[in-house]
Formats: structure tokens, sequence, C-alpha cells
């Protein structure tokens, strides 16, 4: 069962370097703080599981606490988006037309 553990982990792990692709090519800010969420929830996901599969309950708080990082770091986009704009390139008006 433990083996089964670490192959969803790793496939978790993939997702994880898709969403790195992501912050590296993503057009707006917006993509970019998705990708950013999507690495926190497949990091909380990894953790639970490596947590499951080495029997270590320890690794439990460190999920706890890679929640509550997602958790503010939306807050603070979101913050940051009313005053500063969207950064959304498609929302600013940038027509080419």
């Amino acid at each position: 069962m433990t083996a089964w553990y670490l192959i969803i982990a790793t496939g978790l792990l993939a997702t994880i370097a898709v969403a790195l692709w992501r912050i590296a090519r993503g057009p707006s800010r917006a993509d970019r703080m998705m990708s950013v969420q999507l690495i926190g929830t497949g990091g909380i996901a990894t953790v639970l599981l490596l947590t499951v599969a080495e029997d270590d309950w320890a690794m439990l708080d460190v999920a706890i606490v890679l929640a509550l990082l997602a958790a503010l770091s939306i807050i603070a986009f979101a913050k940051t988006g009313q005053r500063a704009g969207t950064g959304d390139p498609e929302a600013e008006g940038d027509d080419t037309d």
C-alpha cells in the first residue's frame, strides 16, 4: 500500500512541475496566482500522502501550515489586485483591432 502512496505522490509532483511551467509562461497575474495555488494544493496533498506512507504524523502540521499560507497568499493577491488593477491585458482594454 505504501508503494501506491508514493506513486500518487510522484504524480502530484508532476502536476507541480506543470504549474511551475505555467508560472513562467502565464500571460496574466491571475494565471500565475492560480498556478501558485495549484502548487500549494499539490504540496499539501503530497505532504499528506507522505504522512500516511511514512506513518510520521508530525508532517501533518506542515500540511496545515501550507494550507494556511495558501489561503493568506490568495487574500494578499486579491487585496493588491483591487488596488493596482487585475493585471489582465484583456481586462485593461489593450485592443489591437
